[in-house]
């Protein structure tokens, strides 16, 4: 198995029920190592580079607005297969079809706010890492 890096966000929704601690320690215990962390306010310009990918999408002014609501963490994990054991870990985007004890069954609201964000890929996940990230701060 690979070592990977992966960058997963806390979001505002998971923020303000003051789940960062919660979630953090799960990915941990799970074996993925925390390399980067930090908190910060996003931007409107920041949230629509960020998921630009989805721009022509219907829900992405609301994604925008989501996500500029309130502060996010951002951390960059690192394990093996990092990227698939994040997505297992934190469950179906609509937590109504995501498995018992994924991070989005226990703590998400609905499809749309669902406290947490992680790579879907190795390119992704150079792309979004870099965007919040330097090498510098990844120790």
């Amino acid at each position: 198995m690979a070592i990977e890096r992966t960058l997963t966000i806390v979001k505002p929704d998971g923020v303000a029920k003051n789940l960062t601690g919660a979630i953090l320690a799960r990915l941990e215990a799970a074996g993925l190592r925390i390399v980067a962390l930090k908190r910060l306010r996003l931007t409107r310009a920041q949230a629509e580079g960020f998921y630009s990918v989805h721009r022509e999408r219907g829900f992405f002014a609301d994604l925008v607005r989501f996500m500029t609501e309130g502060p996010v963490v951002t951390a960059v994990l690192e394990g093996e297969d990092a990227i698939a054991r994040l997505r297992a870990l934190m469950g179906a985007t609509d937590p109504a079809k995501a498995a018992a004890g994924t991070l989005r069954k226990d703590y998400a609201e609905n499809i749309e706010r669902n406290v947490i964000h992680g790579s879907d890929g190795p390119e992704t996940a150079r792309f979004e890492i870099g965007f919040f990230f330097s090498g510098a701060e990844m120790l």
